[in-house]
């Protein structure tokens, strides 16, 4: 799957794409509402689990690069959701997501790629899109909203990743339903 934007390509994983990438899984800012900063070794890991799951489910989170300079700026995509997310008690299916290098923090990337994915999602008929996060991470909550996506506050969750008492357990869901199928097919 490749999409492009104004000034973003969407495209499958590529070797070149490791390295650059297990630099932004290794940034503690990036990471700071995740349990950890990830090595080079786990970093590549996640990029061999999404190339996998791309194959299976048609579609994952896939790397994001600048048009033009061709620089991989970090990950956007949609995802069938894990176990993690089992404690979902609306149990949402895909959730879409990004992590972006923080030197393009602000410039409006994520929510212009976030975007392009929505629509795939439509085009493809998915009747909803759902984004997870802790509740303390307030960037992304903007993302969302920008995105269109609307809090639902019956589905907060609490990580399971985290410890009881953790700062990061308690999580939020917002979701975006198919503005052409979600009036065909209501969902509960």
């Amino acid at each position: 799957m490749r999409l492009a934007t104004e000034r973003l390509i969407l495209r499958p994983w590529e070797d070149k794409d490791r390295d650059p990438m297990a630099r932004i899984y290794g940034d503690a800012h990036v990471r700071r509402f995740s349990p950890k900063v990830l090595t080079v070794a786990e970093a590549h890991l996640r990029i061999d689990l999404a190339v996998e799951r791309a194959r299976t489910n048609g579609f994952h989170y896939q790397a994001a690069e600048l048009k033009g300079s061709g620089e991989l700026i970090g990950l956007i995509g949609l995802g069938v959701l894990s176990e993690v997310h089992a404690a979902i008690c609306s149990h949402p299916r895909v959730e879409i997501g990004w992590m972006l290098a923080k030197e393009h923090w602000g410039k409006g990337l994520a929510t212009e790629g976030a975007r392009a994915w929505l629509d795939y999602a439509w085009s493809i008929g998915l009747l909803e899109v759902s984004a997870c996060t802790a509740r303390e991470n307030a960037p992304s909550q903007r993302v969302m909203q920008k995105i269109g996506m609307i809090y639902d506050p019956t589905s907060d969750y609490e990580n399971p990743t985290f410890g009881e008492g953790h700062w990061l357990r308690p999580g939020v869901v917002y979701r975006k339903r198919n503005p052409t199928l979600h009036e065909l097919h209501p969902i509960d």
